[in-house]
């Protein structure tokens, strides 16, 4: 029996890198996937290889959520779900970012995570309660100039993650973000990897990358973002706290629980 026996997860990007080696762990710990992406064969080749059901879908249009969630009711519902469909503009100058670049890369980047949250969270409360967790990146919680646009989307992951964990607690359900380093995923251009090669720079393992999102999964901490780095173990990011208003009485004019940290791992 695995720790997730009975429980259904749709995986988001499912059908190559993280999102594959995710679902590959999930099913193995006994979870029904489904494997959701934009590219229906390997779609398809994940869901076989882990015994589970594969959909086309384009994750950053809110209407094919409704069939998302249509077909993990007829797995049985939803328990678990990773949110990890991703892309990059690779380019370093804003000033030559196309209006298609951007608008894909939000609509993929942060539209997916919050449709799909948005979507699957009545599921989940209606199980009982599980785990969200969605892929942000180490671009998620430092500066990264080779991709300012790719760095804002997984700034906004990090945001909407951290400020969910106490809502969401109320209905037992857990969300957090993995924020991995360089990943050996296709998103890793030819160039790139050599680049990365020739300096000597390990690539974390997608495999590396699952355990994480598993961890998130079984654990019971919320609103944190997990660091994935080559020789560690996956560790929460400590925030700072933001310095507060000088006004005496300032404080308490405010509503409790709107800048306090509320105990979700949002400060450190």
């Amino acid at each position: 029996m695995g720790a997730l026996e009975g429980k259904v997860a749709v995986v988001t990007g499912g059908a190559s890198g993280i999102g594959r080696a995710s679902a590959r762990l999930l099913a193995g710990e006994g979870a029904s996937v489904l494997v959701v992406d934009r590219n229906a064969e390997a779609a398809q080749e994940a869901a076989h290889e882990v015994g589970g059901a594969a959909l086309v879908a384009d994750v950053s249009r809110a209407e094919q959520w409704g069939p998302i969630v249509d077909a993990a009711r007829g797995l049985g519902g939803v328990d678990l779900a990773f949110l990890n469909a991703g892309v990059t503009t690779g380019e370093e100058d804003v000033t030559k970012v196309t209006d298609e670049q951007y608008r894909r890369i939000v609509g993929v980047n942060v539209d997916g995570v919050v449709f799909g949250t948005r979507a699957l969270v009545p599921e989940i409360a209606a199980h009982g309660g599980g785990a969200i967790v969605a892929t942000s990146s180490l671009a998620g919680v430092i500066a990264f100039p080779g991709d300012p646009i790719y760095t804002l989307t997984k700034h906004a992951v990090v945001g909407f993650v951290r400020s969910l964990g106490p809502r969401l607690a109320q209905d037992d359900i857990t969300i957090n973000a993995v924020c991995p380093g360089l990943v050996d995923t296709p998103l890793i251009d030819g160039e790139i990897r050599d680049v990365l090669a020739d300096a000597g720079f390990p690539l974390i393992a997608p495999e590396a990358v699952a355990e994480a999102v598993l961890g998130c999964m079984l654990g019971d901490a919320t609103g944190q973002a997990i660091v994935v780095q080559v020789g560690r173990e996956p560790t929460a990011y400590r925030f700072g706290r933001p310095p507060g208003p000088r006004e005496p009485g300032a404080a308490g004019k405010i509503p409790p629980g709107w800048l306090a940290d509320q105990g979700s791992g949002a400060a450190g």
